[in-house]
């Protein structure tokens, strides 16, 4: 999940159900990370053993194939037998693919037997996805016997960000009524504007109409809080990711006027596949800078936290907020004896849960 923290503001702008970037995991982490991996395995699929892992058709793209041997490490550490398959019809044998700083990344073509997937020599007890399926589920998945991870309804082929943000609304609600704060605060505005075509600009008027409304409805709430910042609204393609058909919009116009470049970046997302639904998003500032590596927060913001004041947030949440307790130094979640490998530890693990379970 994707959040900005505007100072007056805290809300998510994005989810995501196939994340990437494992390649940017603070190795200091890398114990909780095994520990997260093998309880969110065990929680779906207790009795795997053997883990198919299916990546983003990328090959050149070395920086998500980084993510993708990283992810791999952290599965192969809970003692799972872990091995990657590719949708990519052009590799028909196992490839090994060179990656920076020394590693390599095999990838191995997909094979259907009857109700399973697997590889040559390899029959897997569960298959999990880092891609999203944009371009649709492939014949090769349906109707597999194996446990998915997520399930196929999940990828962008039918998965919607506006009905994600329709359901955070109604939880942001319910927590914003339990705590007595505006739930504006922690969640963004938003609509959705369907059938709409960039390259024939059909669908252009609704669009700019819905984003008036939108630009309007946030100015109210800027008003109200004191906030001289200027709203704007993201636009994005309410089915997709990896940062394509998105743009930023301040004003109606913004939108009648895109030129024929600006169009056709809107129009295509990935995998090629045409735009015509967008979601229509309230943009929220963030505050936050990176300077020098180090994150500092600008002094410029202070009428948003006087925002804050007057909604009573930090009021009431200073009222909950129970006496702070001294430090304790955490306990590790995985710890190793010296001559034990780590995924050892994870496969020790797992069988001890299973003879428990039997």
């Amino acid at each position: 999940m994707d959040i900005r923290n505007a100072g007056f503001k805290v809300a998510p702008v994005d989810t995501n159900l196939f994340p990437g970037g494992f390649n940017n995991l603070n190795p200091a982490f890398m114990s909780l990370s095994i520990h997260a991996a093998m309880g969110a395995v065990e929680k779906i699929c207790p009795d795997a053993q053997r883990l198919l892992l299916i990546p983003e058709n990328h090959t050149r793209n070395t920086f998500y194939l980084q993510n993708v041997a990283v992810l791999a490490h952290i599965l192969r550490q809970t003692g799972l037998i872990v091995r990657i398959g590719t949708l990519i019809p052009e590799i028909t044998q196992p490839t090994t693919l060179e990656l920076p700083g020394g590693g390599r990344l095999t990838l191995e073509p997909l094979i259907r037997k009857g109700d399973r997937i697997g590889l040559e020599g390899f029959d897997p007890c569960a298959v999990l996805l880092n891609n999203d399926l944009s371009a649709g589920v492939p014949d090769i998945l349906k109707g597999i016997e194996q446990t998915i991870m997520p399930p196929l309804h999940a990828g962008w082929a039918t998965r919607r960000k506006s009905l994600h943000f329709k359901a955070y609304q109604h939880v942001a609600s319910e927590f914003a009524r339990l705590v007595g704060i505006d739930p504006w605060l922690i969640d963004p505005y938003f609509d959705h504007c369907g059938k709409i075509d960039f390259h024939q600009r059909q669908g252009e008027d609704c669009l700019a109409e819905k984003v008036g409304k939108l630009l309007a409805k946030i100015q109210l709430k800027y008003t109200e809080y004191g906030i001289d910042q200027p709203p704007f609204v993201i636009v994005k393609a309410d089915a997709g990711t990896y940062g394509m058909g998105i743009m930023t919009v301040k004003s109606p116009d913004d939108v009648r006027e895109l030129n024929r470049k600006q169009r056709n970046k809107m129009a295509v997302g990935k995998e090629g596949m045409d735009i015509s639904e967008v979601l229509i998003q309230e943009g929220v500032y963030t505050f936050e800078s990176i300077n020098e590596y180090r994150a500092r927060h600008r002094r410029k913001p202070q009428q948003p936290r006087d925002a804050l004041c007057a909604a009573g947030v930090r009021r009431n949440l200073c009222h909950a907020r129970p006496q702070r307790q001294p430090r304790r130094q955490p306990e590790p979640f995985l710890c190793l004896r010296r001559d034990r490998a780590a995924g050892d530890a994870g496969r020790q693990h797992r069988a001890r849960r299973s003879a428990q379970r039997r």
